[in-house]
């Protein structure tokens, strides 16, 4: 059996007659359309073209199957686009739940595209503080910080590791310089709060440097944190896979050993062939892995 894909090189160099002029079509080397043109012969146990110095000339044998390649070609053609129809008929809710440093960060130009490709799929996007059940239907997809499938039925992937350490804003840098040891977090003042994800892990992370008196002021959300680190007023402990994107944060110093924090992409099993879901969750793995 040949390889299908080599009826594209056959192809193109009957139409161009020459492999040059049909690696300049395929954006591929020469060398690499000479050799699945070869490829094809062997399998077929046919010679298709004659190689002659003004170019590649296809032998009666090769006439022969031009016709029926062309047919397999826009066979494959109309699959394609088939294929493409489909995926844009995808339609339907598909209920997203994330912690709001997540949805604020790492999500929106995601969904944007996202709304290009599918765009028949509704994306409810709730950053709410609960933790939703998937299994009861309170969402379909969750994006969940150091959370893997421990629960009955949920099933997914390990996006990255994200572990948390200390940031400040480029501008704090310039003008206090950004505190490289441990022994230096004294003489900086810490901005505390970013909602009941972020604190906990951010207050456990002062805790273990004896810095809780070093928090001057306190954000009750994500946003108000941010934007305060951004302002240059101070320092505070963020996730790194978040951070570390921004370009207006600089990192202070480097996360602590052991610290196996992750972002965890999941779904609940029964769900997870549903073709909204699957786009849901194929879409955001793709995407968020290449931040990675």
């Amino acid at each position: 059996m040949f390889d299908w894909n080599d009826m594209r090189y056959f192809l193109a160099v009957a139409d161009a007659g020459s492999t040059l002029a049909a690696s300049h079509r395929l954006k591929v080397s020469q060398t690499t359309v000479a050799r699945r043109i070869s490829a094809l012969e062997q399998a077929l146990s046919l010679q298709l073209f004659d190689r002659q110095q003004s170019g590649y000339m296809l032998t009666p044998e090769g006439e022969a199957l031009v016709e029926q390649a062309r047919a397999m070609n826009g066979v494959a053609e109309s699959l394609a686009d088939s294929a493409a129809g489909l995926a844009r008929e995808v339609s339907g809710t598909v209920r997203l739940t994330t912690i709001e440093i997540y949805a604020v960060t790492l999500l929106p130009d995601i969904l944007r595209d996202f709304r290009v490709a599918y765009p028949s799929i509704v994306i409810e996007v709730d950053a709410s503080e609960a933790l939703r059940d998937l299994g009861s239907g309170g969402a379909e997809v969750a994006l969940r910080h150091n959370s893997g499938p421990s629960d009955a039925g949920l099933v997914g992937r390990r996006i990255a590791a994200n572990p948390w350490t200390l940031y400040c804003s480029r501008g704090y840098a310039e003008a206090h310089g950004a505190p490289r040891a441990a022994r230096e977090l004294v003489h900086h003042p810490f901005i505390g709060g970013g909602g009941s994800y972020v604190w906990p892990e951010y207050s456990a992370w002062l805790k273990r440097f004896r810095l809780e008196k070093q928090v001057t002021m306190h954000y009750g959300s994500v946003t108000g944190l941010l934007s305060a680190i951004r302002s240059g007023l101070g320092l505070a402990v963020l996730p790194s896979f978040v951070a570390d994107r921004d370009p207006e944060l600089v990192q202070c110093l480097p996360p602590s050993r052991g610290d196996d924090s992750a972002i965890w992409l999941l779904t609940h099993e029964r769900l997870r062939h549903t073709p909204r879901v699957r786009a849901v969750m194929d879409f955001l793995a793709e995407r968020l892995t290449a931040k990675r």
